[in-house]
């Protein structure tokens, strides 16, 4: 699963970039748990797309502005980096905090965007449905909460424990999240009232058992977003690329594919 890596300066900020592929760009947008691997659904997608991900700032070995402060931040400062690698209808694609990045970019600015996915994204509040509050959960209880395959649960709880430079990442991930996401918890209160601006034909991608995120949060992310569509992986947590990969590349091709053609 080779992949080319680089660093680019955006405003100032150095960020790192894994790529691989040719086709319609797809820049994908990484969850809490950052990007310092190239995974197997990004090599999936890199056979139809050029596949784009990029560490947020704050995240792994991308550089920690000053400016950070909060998710709009990041929607405006990737709107320059659309600008700065130059490209046009981009297929962006966001997991978790990365799918709420995505929202809050598209409601924004959509001329440089083709299609949008958003996977299990945070940022709005829906009544009486009760987020999993990730902060609070200790390791084991991380690994169980994030899959419903608890294969993947032990494997993630057996792997050895990260040497020095990966527990600074572990770290410098956590901070960030919960400067972007701690208070409110994993919302912006005002996300909500400008759905409706998202322009780009839309996929919502959920799993049916997703502990972090619940899947009641699926329906009003359909309902708030003009031509969207709303598609439910079976026995599937929190992470729908990571779990049920094949099936995950399967929805995304399919959806761009229909709607690009």
């Amino acid at each position: 699963m080779s992949f080319t890596e680089s660093f680019e300066t955006v405003t100032g900020t150095k960020i790192r970039l894994m790529r691989k592929g040719t086709g319609s760009p797809l820049l994908f947008l990484h969850g809490a748990s950052g990007a310092s691997r190239w995974l197997p659904f990004m090599d999936k997608l890199s056979e139809t797309h050029e596949v784009i991900v990029p560490e947020h700032p704050g995240f792994g070995a991308s550089d920690s502005p000053e400016w950070l402060d909060n998710i709009s931040d990041l929607a405006f400062f990737y709107l320059d980096v659309l600008d700065h690698l130059g490209l046009e209808k981009v297929n962006l694609v966001g997991t978790s905090i990365g799918g709420w990045l995505a929202a809050e970019i598209a409601i924004r600015n959509a001329t440089k965007l083709g299609t949008l996915t958003v996977v299990a994204p945070a940022g709005i509040r829906v009544k009486g449905v009760r987020k999993g509050d990730v902060f609070m959960w200790n390791p084991e209880e991380t690994a169980r909460n994030l899959f419903h395959d608890q294969a993947f649960a032990e494997a993630m709880l057996a792997a050895p424990p990260p040497l020095k430079k990966g527990m600074e990442i572990l770290l410098r991930n956590k901070l960030t999240t919960a400067k972007l996401a701690w208070e409110p918890r994993f919302l912006n209160p005002d996300l909500h009232k400008w759905l409706h601006r998202v322009s780009v034909p839309t996929l919502i991608v959920w799993g049916d058992d997703d502990k972090a995120m619940p899947v009641g949060y699926a329906p009003a992310w359909r309902d708030l977003i003009p031509n969207s569509r709303l598609e439910i992986i079976e026995n599937c947590g929190h992470l729908p690329q990571i779990e049920k990969a094949d099936r995950f590349v399967e929805l995304v091709n399919g959806f761009i594919g229909e709607v690009t053609r």
